[in-house]
Order: structure tokens, then sequence, then C-alpha cells
């Protein structure tokens, strides 16, 4: 498949570390208010999403979650006050459930560097949905994934070597940029030796994104490579979204722990479609499968996934 021969292989050490702790049988659904997870649903309620939801694509997300028992969901939006963001939200949210498109630069991004601190302490979990891979929290969280990775590697190399390795970081990618099919995959790490033996590392961060996209609505199928985990209980080997916005690989993030869903269309496109990364000591989920125009979280798989995603992170 296009794009796998070229990843990295000098960022995936942070892989091994989480894959023991990341595939647990996910907890019994709790009976007591007192154990429900606290879950919060942020959109940007945009104007374009009633083509397909009623009542906005969060707020879509939230009135199923309500429905399962040991959920405590709250659905808030980009034009609350804070943004939806404030303390009094946060510090009652265990699994932050994000989707956003055209708003994504009204989060800044010391907003995203305090839900990522969260995430690293523990006491929240990221969800990012579709075209969520560029909004502030995932972008900030891949960014300290990328730099984590990264000095690792470059840690490793030092002490291989015995050399003196100074370690900088490149201006991160403008935001909202597509790469081109052939950039250099992000992040990576660049070298330069010199003549006393010492080196310099320069860290790039990621972009974030990935080369193309086709808003045909045109069918895909995922497919489940990790039937035993989690986030995949209840969901057959394979199963279509009728209609969805494509994404093709190579996506630009740093390796996930564990993908655990891919996705493919007729056309040969293909993209890791349901990806964890562990961050401190909280995690990060990215589903690929959306666009608001399309009903993608009104099927009873997807919200599957998403509920299945909201259990084992809330029990983490």
């Amino acid at each position: 498949m296009r794009g796998q021969g070229s990843r990295r292989t000098f960022l995936a050490g942070g892989a091994a570390a989480a894959i023991g702790a990341g595939v647990r049988s996910a907890a019994a659904r709790p009976g007591s208010a007192e154990d429900a997870i606290d879950v919060v649903v942020w959109d940007e309620r945009q104007p374009a999403q009633k083509k397909a939801y009623e009542n906005f694509l969060g707020n879509q997300i939230a009135g199923h979650l309500k429905k399962q028992p040991g959920l405590s969901v709250r659905s808030v939006a980009l034009d609350d006050p804070g943004h939806g963001l404030g303390d009094d939200v946060l510090d009652r949210c265990r699994v932050l459930v994000w989707w956003g498109h055209a708003r994504q630069a009204e989060i800044a991004p010391e907003v995203g560097r305090g839900i990522v601190k969260r995430i690293q302490e523990g006491t929240l979990n990221l969800i990012a949905l579709h075209s969520a891979h560029w909004s502030t929290p995932f972008v900030e969280a891949m960014n300290e994934r990328a730099r984590i990775d990264a000095r690792r590697a470059i840690a490793a190399a030092a002490k291989s070597t015995g050399d003196g390795i100074e370690t900088i970081e490149a201006a991160p990618p403008r935001r909202y940029t597509v790469p081109s099919a052939d950039a250099r995959i992000t992040p990576c790490v660049s070298w330069r030796k010199f003549p006393d033996r010492t080196s310099r590392a320069t860290i790039h961060l990621p972009y974030c994104c990935f080369p193309a996209y086709r808003g045909d609505g045109r069918p895909s199928r995922i497919h489940v490579l990790r039937p035993y985990h989690p986030i995949a209980a209840g969901l057959p080997a394979d199963f279509e979204i009728p209609q969805t916005e494509m994404y093709d690989e190579p996506f630009h993030v740093p390796d996930p722990d564990e993908v655990i869903l891919e996705e493919r269309w007729a056309g040969g496109e293909w993209f890791r479609s349901g990806s964890v990364w562990t961050l401190g000591r909280g995690r990060v989920f990215y589903f690929r499968p959306g666009h608001e125009t399309y009903p993608v979280f009104k099927e009873a798989l997807a919200l599957r996934v998403i509920e299945n995603a909201v259990r084992w992170l809330g029990r983490a």
C-alpha cells in the first residue's frame, strides 16, 4: 500500500512502552452514577452540519452517549463561554471528544497545551474525530509526542556513539499546510555531524495532515486490525461507511502505539483510521471517518467505535 514503505523507523521508540498497557480488557459498565465516566463532547456547531444533523454533529454524538449506561455526558460548543473549555468543564472531564473543521484557529495554542498537560497528568484523555486532525489539542498533543520520541531516539544515538549531540527544534510547519505527496514524512530528525565529533539533531514537528483528500462522499470500508482491542469490541471484521470524505496516506503524525482500524476506498486509497498514542499518563485516540455533511455519526458501528473508545479511555 502506498506510503507504508516511506515510514520513518527512528521515532518508533515510544510504541513498545505503551502496547503492553494499551491492550487491556474494557471495564465492565458501571452501574452507579458515582462510577460514571465524565465525557465532554466539543463541537464547532457549523451551519453546514444541518445537511446531515438536525441538531448539530456534536449533539448527535452526545445524545447517543447519554443513552448508554455508565456515562455522564455534556455537550459544549465553540461559542459557549470560554469556548466551552473552562476549568468548570475540563475539571469534570475524563474523556474529551472533539470535532472541529473550519474554525480550528479560534482555539489558541496555549489552550491546546493546557489540554495536553491534563492528558500527560492522566486526568483527561482525548478523542479527535475526522477533521480534528488539525484541531489545536490534537496538533499540540502530536507535537509533544514527536518531541518525546525524537529526544528518546537522540539520547539512544548519543549513548551508542559516545558523541555529544546538540538538540534543536526547527520552526513548526505552517498551520493548515497540506504536505505534498513526495514531502519528507514528519515528524522526523535531521542530523549534521561536525569535525570535532559533535553532532546537531534537529527535530521537525508533524504537519498533522496528509497529501490527498476527496469530498465526493464515496463509501469506505473499515478493517479491524486488532479484533481483541477494547475499541474493537462488538465490531465485525470489516464494515462499510456508506458516505464519507476520503483521506489518503501518508498521515504526517508520530508513529501510533496501536493502529486498531484501517480504512480503504475502491480507488486504492487507504488510511490508518483508528490510532492510539500514549502521552504521559493519558492517551489520544484518532478516529478518521466523518465530514459534517455526511451522516457518519448516525451509523451504529461508527458510534460503537466512539462509545468503546470512551469506555476504554475513561477506565484507563
